[in-house]
């Protein structure tokens, strides 16, 4: 079977182009050579054919072949008279995140779904990687070591779930598990707790495998890149996942419950996506968008179990928990899209602008809205099950449905297996929230209650977001409108997102709004706001009512026997 060959190099790394070399086998008389237009994870449109230059194809005489470019992301090549092309070109490596492609002077990271052509006819063929790289350089990645920084893989399918990173700066440690191995790397962390981390991530892996009974793959890596500034992502994959996780000096402090969230929540993705998948993604095409109504299932289910594992593995308390979902639900009332797009039609929109804030008041979150209501999925199973089974249950059996292995799942299987494992009807969940606009509230505080947990909402301690209805942010000085609560005094003055506030009743204000607005709050307030250049005074009428509120989640003073009873089912290990 012939292996198409891949040489990459950063011959000039402070320049951040990755030098990619490969030879293929063809024997067409006109070959199509495509960069992917997405990668599996991140629901949009990539462009990533905008970082390449310099793109070059040869004979296999080394003769210059004529190339015609037919999208922004194929190449056309007359082949007529070679058995084999020799492909050269450049891709800039300057962005740093979970799913991107970086080069650095200590560094080569790729994520082959970026910046790695291929042909059709090759497509399901074994590829060979090699890395020219310093001899002192270390190389993570789940693709199978044939020589000296030499990888092997498959096919082009699982080359581009096969993320890298090559740096002097890693380190590695090891946990097993039912005789899989789980190894997690450090680019460039000091004073790492492993013990810490290895107790902690034993647990939520252990859980993880005994609910579904398995585990798909014999080694799994966790490859953690630790940048300096601000950064909070990850991306699944079958072998592995990327997270992104910064400040690095805050990784152990601050930010370690958000580094078990996104472990655990891409650890399980193992299982629902790269194993359980839409239909509409059986297999991956990588040429156009893969449209899917079902994001809040292979998105939403996995954000809420991800977090939820953490609960039932006896890492987070109950408390440690509730500041996650709270987050969620926090989110879910800010969004005054919820009134006008459902969570299976804005899954079917990422590839507009799922991953952007978008048009005020358009949509909602197949991450946030899809945790919500797997939520209540998990309350009505367990409710119906009388507490012996939940939403993990209706997923393992997903994980085994032969006909989802074969061909993946439509909203119908999964409604089926739902109402397999509970013995009710869903309808009223699809029709009125997955697919439809009701209001979630009743049915988010009919569930909390039977785990014996409450909703509270209380007025937002920023006046301007309670009393005016105004989110917004400071930066450079500046203070700008983010979001405007509907039919909020801000709303019914004529303010718009995008204002910025300069000045409140001829004061000019300086990162102090709330406390000029408290301190003028029986004499009227007026805002002074440029607008594109434009100078404007809005006066705020007077409302007797609050706008934005923070949601709390906590446990009922009292509760009964069998709420708790629910409640340990659910997760806790325990009364906490």
């Amino acid at each position: 079977m012939p292996k198409t060959k891949f040489k990459l190099s950063a011959p000039l790394p402070h320049q951040q182009y990755l030098h990619i070399e490969l030879c293929v086998n063809t024997s067409n008389r006109q070959t199509e050579i495509y960069l992917p237009t997405w990668r599996p994870g991140r629901y949009e449109l990539g462009n990533f054919a905008k970082n390449i230059r310099a793109f070059k194809v040869f004979d296999q005489e080394n003769n210059p072949l004529l190339i015609e470019k037919k999208s922004k992301h194929c190449w056309l090549v007359d082949s007529a008279n070679t058995k084999q092309l020799r492909i050269q070109y450049q891709y800039y490596s300057a962005e740093l995140n979970a799913g991107s492609t970086f080069v650095g002077t200590d560094q080569l990271y790729m994520n082959p779904v970026n910046c790695l052509v291929y042909t059709t006819e090759q497509f399901n063929n074994p590829i060979q990687i090699d890395f020219e790289i310093p001899k002192n350089w270390l190389v993570a990645t789940s693709m199978e070591l044939i020589k000296n920084k030499s990888f092997e893989v498959n096919s082009f399918d699982e080359l581009f779930d096969s993320p890298v990173i090559c740096s002097p700066n890693l380190v590695e440690k090891t946990y097993e598990l039912d005789g899989h191995n789980f190894h997690i790397w450090f680019n460039g962390l000091l004073n790492i707790q492993w013990d810490k981390i290895i107790q902690d991530f034993e647990q939520f892996t252990k859980k993880q495998i005994s609910d579904f009974g398995e585990f798909p793959v014999k080694d799994f890596h966790f490859l953690i890149q630790t940048p300096n500034y601000p950064l909070y992502h990850g991306v699944e994959h079958l072998k592995s996942t990327v997270i992104a996780l910064g400040p690095k000096y805050d990784v152990f402090g601050s930010l370690y419950s958000e580094l078990l969230g996104v472990s655990s929540h891409e650890l399980y993705h193992v299982w629902n996506v790269k194993s359980i998948r839409p239909s509409e993604m059986k297999p991956y095409d990588f040429q156009s968008e893969n449209y899917s109504k079902l994001g809040y299932v292979y998105e939403g289910v996995t954000t809420y179990m991800g977090d939820l594992y953490l609960l039932k593995s006896g890492v987070f308390s109950l408390e440690e928990y509730l500041k996650e979902l709270e987050k969620q639900f926090q989110k879910h009332f800010d969004n005054h899209g919820r009134f006008n797009y459902s969570v299976g039609d804005s899954s079917f929109d990422t590839w507009l602008d799922g991953y952007v804030k978008g048009a005020p008041g358009r949509k909602v979150s197949i991450y946030v809205e899809g945790c919500l209501l797997a939520f209540v999925t998990d309350y009505m199973i367990r409710k119906a099950c009388k507490n012996k089974v939940g939403l993990e249950g209706a997923m393992k059996q997903m994980y085994y449905h032969p006909e989802i292995v074969k061909n993946g799942y439509q909203e119908s299987t999964y409604r089926e297996i739902l109402e397999n494992v509970s013995s009710i009807s869903f309808d009223k969940l699809f029709e009125n929230y997955l697919n439809g606009l009701h209001s979630y509230e009743s049915i988010l505080i009919e569930a909390l209650d039977y785990f014996g947990l409450e909703l509270v909402k209380n007025s937002s301690p920023s006046y301007s977001e309670s009393v005016l209805g105004i989110k917004s942010i400071y930066q450079n000085g500046k203070i700008n409108i983010i979001d405007i609560f509907p039919g909020s005094p801000a709303d019914m003055s004529g303010l718009s997102i995008g204002d910025e506030i300069i000045g409140i009743n001829a004061t000019q204000l300086n990162n102090n709004l709330d406390k000029w607005c408290r301190y003028y709050d029986q004499n009227g307030i007026k805002l002074h706001i440029s607008r594109k250049q434009q100078m404007m005074i809005f006066e705020m009428p007077t409302l007797n009512r609050s706008f934005y509120q923070t949601i709390k989640i906590q446990s009922l003073k009292e509760i009964s026997k069998n709420q708790l009873k629910a409640r340990q089912a659910w997760g806790c290990l325990g009364e906490r």
